[in-house]
């Protein structure tokens, strides 16, 4: 199981540190992925890291902005999320990946967590 935390209500220009925590201790097994819905939007991908850690790939939107990495001795991924925007204001979800590399598409991830919300004040 996935659960994400660390959403909340922030001002344009904050930060934020989002983490994704598997209950299994095998989350080096799998490449992760965050992914964001805002309202009335269809889920979107955020960013993307390989096993190891190092491969990572992210949406044009969140680029210079935004740093995915892990630490898979702790069975955590987190999302750091700097000068964010109310634009950024959705649901964040993690996902796993067992397939060997890193992919963009929604389709491409296994197992879901449930869900932290980030809302950006203007």
């Amino acid at each position: 199981q996935l659960q994400a935390s660390g959403g909340g209500l922030v001002q344009a220009g904050d930060s934020l540190r989002l983490s994704c925590a598997a209950s299994a201790r095998t989350l080096g097994m799998y490449a992760m992925g965050w992914f964001r819905q805002a309202p009335g939007k269809e889920r979107e991908f955020v960013a993307t890291i390989s096993r190891s850690g190092g491969s990572t790939n992210y949406a044009d939107s969140v680029k210079g902005r935004f740093t995915i990495s892990r630490d898979n001795a702790r069975n955590t991924v987190y999302l750091q999320m700097n000068n964010l925007k109310p634009e950024d204001t959705a649901v964040y979800y993690c996902a796993a990946r067992r397939s060997p590399g890193i992919t963009t598409a929604l389709g491409g991830y296994d197992y879901w967590g449930q869900g932290t919300l980030v809302t950006v004040s203007s």
